[in-house]
């Protein structure tokens, strides 16, 4: 069951009237679960008119302890709920969002903590989807994250509900990839097939306009530290000549992937079908070069012959192709 997105949503939730005896404590993100003295003043004022709201599951409270306490030292023998039938994993996301929006303001590391138990709970969602649950900033939420040591999804779910990637590079170079083979593309097409959000397909098909790397320099650096971040041990450092060769194949990489998008900028090519299925092609091998790293490491043993042969199979065809190209030119 998704979760309310607001109190419109909760207080159309059906009241109904159970016994206090049947209530258990509450999903509550705080460290000191209640405040004597906030109960006291609610049980002055008559234990609170609002409903608490209930995980119907376990009959665990998810809003409303303090309100429950004054009740009981008011002597009340039972009390008006609304129940959440929910997940205890969304119960709990619930009473953190409640919690943050109204009531005694949570600390900073109760936030910090519920936004690692979510992180825990909910892999999938995005640092802004968490921080606004939570009462933090994305960046903080993002190195809560990081400082969790929480496994890199490839897609989060955002505020919106959509799946996108979690980090846009991959994303990038297949919307260039598209626009490459349609440039007529729109953007809401070319953020349905990618992922991506329509701004950020259109700073694509912007940074292509004007000549430039589908990419920012931003983003390809935080792609490199997470290539890092995720290598093997024992792959991800080299030393004396193995370090450098890893620097000439990458520079040698970095010369072909700058004369890509030269000529992803002709004109002639992008005028034709089949300009524009060669630039697919080359736009393709660009993104799959970039994690020649990651790829090699995914092959399993038992697979490695037959993937060899497949490789230098694709050798052998784009020779062929790069044979043909002189036979072309006047």
């Amino acid at each position: 069951m998704p979760l309310p997105a607001g109190d419109d949503l909760l207080r159309q939730l059906p009241e109904e009237v159970v016994p206090i005896g049947d209530l258990l404590p509450s999903f509550s993100p705080r460290e000191r679960h209640e405040d004597p003295a906030h109960v006291r003043r609610l049980a002055e004022t008559g234990g609170g008119a609002e409903p608490l709201l209930v995980h119907r599951p376990t009959m665990r409270v998810i809003d409303g302890m303090h309100r429950l306490r004054a009740a009981t030292m008011c002597g009340w023998s039972h009390i008006a709920v609304r129940f959440f039938d929910g997940s205890e994993a969304d119960a709990f996301v619930l009473a953190v969002q409640l919690n943050v929006r109204h009531g005694l303001p949570l600390t900073l590391e109760e936030r910090r903590a519920a936004a690692r138990r979510i992180i825990a709970s909910h892999p999938d969602w995005s640092d802004r989807a968490i921080a606004e649950r939570v009462g933090l900033s994305s960046k903080t939420v993002g190195k809560v994250r990081r400082e969790a040591g929480a496994s890199c999804l490839a897609t989060r779910l955002g505020r919106d509900g959509r799946l996108r990637p979690a980090s846009s590079v991959e994303g990038r170079r297949s919307a260039a990839v598209l626009l490459a083979g349609d440039s007529q593309i729109s953007l809401r097409e070319l953020s349905r097939k990618t992922g991506l959000s329509v701004g950020t397909v259109r700073d694509v098909r912007d940074r292509l306009d004007r000549g430039q790397d589908p990419v920012p320099d931003r983003l390809r650096g935080q792609d490199r530290r997470a290539s890092a971040d995720g290598a093997a041990p024992g792959k991800g450092a080299t030393s004396g000549k193995g370090a450098a060769s890893g620097k000439e194949v990458a520079k040698a990489m970095s010369e072909t992937l700058s004369l890509v998008r030269k000529l992803t900028r002709d004109p002639s090519l992008r005028a034709t079908e089949s300009g524009r299925t060669l630039l697919r092609m080359l736009l393709a091998a660009e993104a799959v070069t970039l994690r020649w790293e990651h790829i090699s490491e995914a092959v399993p043993a038992h697979s490695v012959p037959l993937v060899r042969s497949v490789l230098l199979k694709f050798c052998d065809d784009w020779k062929r192709l790069a044979d043909r190209v002189p036979q072309h030119i006047s």
